[in-house]
């Protein structure tokens, strides 16, 4: 079957070029999967907005207000890092969406990715780290509404720590976060997700992978999941200016590789989002986030 890809010209709320945030990511990872013919033997599917109440299961209602109306206060705006505008706005609801229709196509199918999300440091009550709402969050909130008896897994291995993910889901027993991310990374305060992993600087493929095996090992005697989702961050990678990590190009593969691998021999559905990514080279980062739908397709 085709891997079932979700995307929409949305994703892109056209930043300056030169933007500490590389927004300009997604318009050259569609670029790049319809160039080398995964579009084509895919599934691609249009996203909805996610309603507004099924943000409101995520998020603070009237930080949801705030952002669907394009009045964010300036002091969340300062810690999302820009300013909440329409085209902002509309990008963020269309991610959650995104996310959302992906995981239920992933428990259909087995398998689907979001060509966007891992917004991981929006927290309940308002965005931050360039993270305006929780896609993810949004996400397994609200199959939890549909699905009450669903076990959800968390798996992020963007090089950040997924803090807004852990504060939002802290209180849901049927959800687990873990989070493997570089010790000295952003954000300073981290939250506790159920299980961290903090690397050191420097960390490269080889003791990358081996604390990822322990780890998907350890996670799986914990439940029986009924779905991940998997943030595929590639700011792990040693070219990415926001990292600390020294991942290679296939470190990332072997790792999304191991990943998807792991939950899909058990027969785990996996919802895959492409989290961070920061390298001012736009090509060969859209490079590197396609890398998780060459390996998902692997697997449809």
């Amino acid at each position: 079957m085709p891997l079932n890809i979700v995307s929409h010209p949305d994703y892109d709320a056209n930043f300056p070029a030169d933007h500490r945030f590389p927004m300009g990511k997604y318009r050259a990872l569609a670029r790049r999967l319809e160039a080398t013919g995964l579009l084509a033997r895919s599934a691609h599917v249009l996203p909805d907005f996610a309603p507004e109440a099924a943000l409101k299961r995520a998020h603070d209602p009237v930080y949801v207000d705030q952002v669907l109306a394009c009045q964010v206060p300036e002091k969340i705006e300062r810690e999302i890092g820009f300013p909440v505008s329409e085209l902002v706005s509309r990008r963020a609801r269309r991610s959650a969406g995104g996310t959302l229709l992906a995981a239920r196509l992933a428990l259909h199918h087995g398998i689907a990715c979001n060509a966007a999300g891992g917004s991981h440091h929006a927290r309940h009550a308002h965005g931050a780290g360039f993270c305006t709402l929780n896609d993810v969050a949004v996400a397994a909130l609200n199959l939890l509404a549909e699905r009450p008896q669903a076990r959800i897994l968390v798996v992020d291995l963007d090089v950040h720590q997924g803090d807004g993910t852990a504060d939002i889901l802290r209180d849901e027993p049927r959800a687990f976060t873990f989070s493997m991310h570089a010790e000295r990374n952003y954000p300073v305060r981290k939250l506790a997700s159920d299980l961290d992993i903090a690397l050191p600087d420097g960390t490269g493929d080889d003791q990358y992978l081996r604390h990822l095996a322990g780890a998907l090992a350890r996670l799986s005697g914990t439940a029986q999941w009924d779905i991940v989702f998997y943030n595929a961050g590639v700011d792990p990678h040693a070219d990415d200016r926001l990292g600390r990590l020294a991942l290679s190009d296939d470190g990332l593969r072997e790792r999304d590789r191991m990943t998807i691998g792991h939950f899909r021999a058990m027969g785990v559905p996996v919802c895959g989002v492409i989290g961070g990514g920061y390298s001012r080279d736009i090509d060969a980062l859209a490079a590197r986030h396609s890398i998780l739908f060459e390996v998902a397709s692997e697997f449809a």
